[in-house]
């Protein structure tokens, strides 16, 4: 089919605009057809921020994105300005390993992590168990540190952790972050609600106060934000970066003296990204309390609040 002008010239603007673009069905956190969740699965596991475009939005960008890529189909995956493929594509170059270069992150270390099952919490899955015939127990935990605990088919390359008699199944990116993971169990409602808690080493809280006399006083931190970019276009101070996945990677090459702050909106998100850098051995580490809001309500009300 032919394409506009003006239709090709905005897709293309999408595509330039950030380095990872995503067209699909839906949002990021609310796919509306199995073929983008699945993308989404697989990004979601590798970077902590990419773009997604919704085409059912706009008919004409549904229609339009079809013909300037050439692809008869929805999502479709666009890095650094270049085409990548649809669904089954980016899951063979995930299967492949082909995607970790294509994106620039670093192909995982299949290293077992330290994992801690409680006793109530084993007792709780093995009932479970009982009723997942021919799955097995995963653990994920994807590049914005949400968990999920879930019984599904083993896939190539999942790595195997024994606690507590409960056998544990992990992709190898989540193996990376998962050092220190304890999971637990308590009653409620219509059945046992797990809880995943990082328990290796502990990052700090630090308030807005305290960071801003230490800046005055001409101490350096590396600030990092682990907001979307779409939040932080909104509202940010100078002096951070954004938490993408190459400036996850220069972290790891640090000394692990080096204070390391993280923020997010209201210091939920950054919390466990602190934790999971102090995992890693990084030994002064801090998550801002009160995020970016404390910092516009406490410190510099010029910054929008949102």
């Amino acid at each position: 089919m032919d394409i506009d002008q003006p239709t090709r010239d905005r897709i293309a603007d999408l595509i330039a605009a950030d380095r990872v673009v995503l067209f699909m069905k839906g949002g990021r956190d609310a796919p509306r057809c199995g073929f983008s969740a699945a993308v989404c699965r697989i990004l979601d596991h590798l970077l902590p921020e990419y773009r997604t475009v919704d085409v059912l939005s706009d008919p004409a960008l549904r229609e339009g994105i079809k013909a300037f890529s050439s692809w008869p189909t929805v999502p479709q995956l666009y890095v650094d300005g270049v085409f990548v493929g649809g669904s089954e594509m980016v899951q063979e170059m995930f299967a492949e390993g082909e995607l970790f270069a294509r994106l620039g992150v670093e192909v995982p270390n299949p290293e077992l992590p330290e994992i801690e099952i409680t006793e109530t919490a084993a007792a709780a899955l093995g009932l479970l168990a009982e009723e997942s015939e021919g799955r097995d127990l995963h653990l994920s935990i994807d590049a914005r540190f949400r968990n999920g605990l879930f019984f599904a088919p083993n896939a190539a390359g999942d790595l195997r952790v024994d606690s507590n008699g409960v056998a544990l199944y992990l992709d190898p990116l989540t193996a990376r972050r998962a050092a220190g993971v304890t999971i637990d169990a308590v009653d409620a409602p219509g059945g046992p609600r797990f809880r995943i808690d990082h328990t290796g080493p502990a990052a700090g809280e630090i308030s807005v106060q305290e960071l801003k006399a230490r800046l005055d006083d001409g101490e350096r931190f590396g600030i990092y934000d682990v907001r979307d970019p779409e939040e932080r276009a909104i509202a940010c101070f100078d002096g951070c970066r954004l938490l993408d996945p190459e400036a996850a990677a220069q972290i790891e090459t640090f000394d692990p003296d080096t204070p390391l702050v993280f923020y997010s909106h209201h210091g939920g998100r950054s919390r466990a990204v602190a934790e999971h850098f102090a995992a890693l051995g990084f030994r002064s580490v801090f998550n801002l309390t009160g995020g970016i809001d404390g910092w516009a309500r406490e410190i510099d009300p010029s910054v929008p609040r949102y």
